[in-house]
């Protein structure tokens, strides 16, 4: 059983920041500068642990100029295909839902190609053209 919670130790912060590093850094070659950013500390982050109590997935969001960005979500190679993706985006569109300064504002995020059938299963539209964000394909998606 996966299980998906908000960040609330440092401990926690730590181990989900080791986990973007091992999917963004070492895997996907993504420079370290461009994976952590001025938007940690006013971010929510999301944990998800297995069973035995192993972090295996993260994300986050955050209020920007144009709504609500979801991102940096990441699962651990080992993990991937166990249903951890859908738990942590389901844990975080619940979350942003459940704020009352969320009311009325769209959610949207930069989609990795491969993440695009994932997040359309929960009602997100791509929106524009495709476009590269450190050296990867995207698509903007947007859920209202």
């Amino acid at each position: 059983m996966i299980s998906v919670k908000v960040v609330e130790t440092e401990e926690e912060l730590k181990q989900i920041f080791a986990i973007r590093e091992e999917v963004f850094v070492k895997e996907q070659k993504v420079a370290p500068e461009e994976e952590y950013d001025e938007f940690e500390e006013i971010s929510t982050h999301f944990i998800a642990t297995d069973d035995n109590g192993n972090s295996c997935g993260t994300a986050r969001w955050r209020f920007t100029e144009k709504g609500i960005k979801l991102e940096r979500f990441a699962v651990l190679k080992n993990y991937r295909g166990k249903g951890i993706g859908q738990a942590l985006v389901k844990a975080v569109i619940d979350h942003v839902r459940e704020n009352p300064q969320s009311k009325g504002k769209k959610m949207y995020m930069h989609a990795q190609i491969p993440a695009i059938t994932l997040y359309s299963r929960f009602g997100f539209k791509k929106v524009g053209e495709q476009f590269e964000e450190c050296n990867i394909m995207h698509y903007q998606m947007e859920l209202y």
